[in-house]
């Protein structure tokens, strides 16, 4: 491959260059989230816990499967690195095949939400009622979502994010607009509540796949690479789902922390639940830029390895991970500093900010191996590596991270944790405060073992010279 086809300057501005459009389009996802609860958090405490409880059951649903879609990145970054543009045209149109067949299982989860609830111990009918409308709403938004997860990913393996940041970054703004409408009632409609930011979601999903659809059939970088759809054929969808799978797998690993506290935490009632919400709400929006340095870091690496030019893939590498601690020390000071600002953005209710301003002083020390674990996972994509990493997540993320929080928070070890609980965040509930302990604990561990796999990977490669 010609030099021109991979970048020529220094890879910690390529990274940046090409993370910036990432961020921007993850940043305006999470406002939604953000957006919801902030919105159904002025109406009352029942909406805001059934939003709690909805949102954290859909992002377990749609996390895994995006993730399994995510297995393009890798894919079509490599033919695209490999100067074989229409083999990645081809790969583009085995994920809509596997996008839709994922949106069929994904939505029919969501339609049974007792068996996510179960979780939760006692549930007022009036939330439970409220969960399951708002899941339905949700689970008719899932195919758009995924299919444009298939642009999404292309858009990234080739480097042209800007046009999807575009579209992220106007579906904000009818994203609100839907939002106050049906949230919040009028013109004829009646208030929704958490319904409403679901069904607001449903209809901006839509929106956003047609935008995404006009652009790539458009756009020269995406005619470039011939993108059709043809028919599925099982031996590419074997290769998406060989690489998919552990991604995936990965994926839901990670986000399942997230949504078995909040089912969790339920049992410590309405105010906790809004509290950990937001705790949720925050880490994931810190989260992005992590991500948004990984995925571009992930991308220029694979095309590297593509172009067999395995010096420049290590360079890319070391440079993202750089970039992504100082993203991380620099978040923390935000984390550390504005904590009572934050909070006052997100709710109205006295106890709900009360026992999350507790709970969030765990987040400067959770964030920063969050971003670690992100790298780590992200780099090892890029050489097709993803076995490895769902093992290592399987075994501490889940066995560690999520199985001990819940003995040491809510199970026969309930209590024993509470002085760690009270050195890191003290005032916060045992049980709330114990899953967030052993869950950066989870992440921490597995993030040291990553690296180590990583400098493995390194060293039996032989780079050109």
């Amino acid at each position: 491959m010609s030099a021109s086809r991979l970048p020529a300057t220094a890879p910690w501005r390529t990274i940046l260059q090409q993370s910036w459009p990432i961020l921007i389009s993850s940043w305006a996802g999470i406002v939604f989230a953000v957006m919801d609860t902030a919105m159904v958090g002025h109406t009352d405490a029942i909406d805001l816990q059934a939003m709690s409880l909805g949102a954290s059951i859909y992002i377990t649903v749609f996390v895994g499967l995006m993730g399994v879609i995510h297995a393009l990145i890798p894919i079509v970054a490599q033919h695209f690195g490999a100067r074989q543009p229409a083999l990645a045209g081809h790969a583009w149109g085995q994920g809509i095949w596997l996008a839709l067949a994922l949106s069929g299982v994904g939505a029919a989860s969501l339609l049974f939400p007792d068996f996510w609830l179960a979780l939760s111990g006692d549930i007022q009918p009036a939330v439970r009622e409220r969960v399951a409308g708002y899941l339905a709403a949700l689970a008719l938004a899932l195919p758009s979502a995924l299919l444009f997860r298939t642009i999404y990913a292309t858009a990234t393996a080739i480097s042209q994010t800007r046009g999807v940041m575009l579209i992220n970054v106007g579906s904000v703004a009818f994203k609100l607009l839907f939002n106050l409408w049906f949230i919040f009632g009028g013109l004829g409609l009646a208030p929704m509540g958490a319904v409403g930011a679901g069904a607001a979601t449903l209809v901006v999903n839509w929106m956003m796949l047609a935008a995404g659809w006009w652009m790539v059939g458009r756009h020269p970088a995406f005619t470039a690479l011939g993108l059709r759809i043809g028919r599925p054929r099982w031996a590419d969808q074997k290769a998406l789902l060989r690489l998919g799978l552990p991604m995936g797998g990965s994926y839901l690993i990670e986000v399942c922390a997230f949504s078995f506290m909040a089912l969790l935490v339920a049992r410590d009632g309405l105010y906790a639940s809004g509290a950990q919400q937001i705790l949720a709400n925050l880490v994931a929006l810190c989260y992005m830029l992590p991500m948004s340095l990984s995925l571009s870091t992930a991308s220029l690496t694979a095309q590297a390895v593509g172009a067999r030019q395995l010096a420049e893939a290590r360079r890319n590498g070391l440079h993202g991970i750089a970039l992504v601690i100082i993203g991380a020390l620099l978040t923390n000071l935000v984390l550390i500093f504005a904590q009572t600002q934050i909070v006052a953005l997100y709710t109205d209710e006295a106890q709900v900010a009360v026992i999350a301003l507790a709970l969030l002083q765990i987040a400067p020390w959770f964030h920063f191996w969050d971003a670690m674990h992100c790298i780590s996972a992200y780099i090892l994509r890029a050489y097709k590596i993803a076995i490895v990493p769902l093992m290592l997540q399987i075994i501490i993320l889940t066995g560690l991270g999520l199985i001990g929080g819940w003995w040491l928070g809510y199970g026969p070890g309930a209590g024993r944790l509470a002085p760690v609980v009270a050195w890191f965040m003290p005032g916060a509930p045992v049980g709330a405060g114990t899953m967030w302990v052993m869950a950066m604990a989870g992440l921490a561990l597995t993030s040291l073992l990553l690296f180590a796999w990583y400098g493995h990977t390194l060293r039996r490669q032989r780079p050109a010279r």
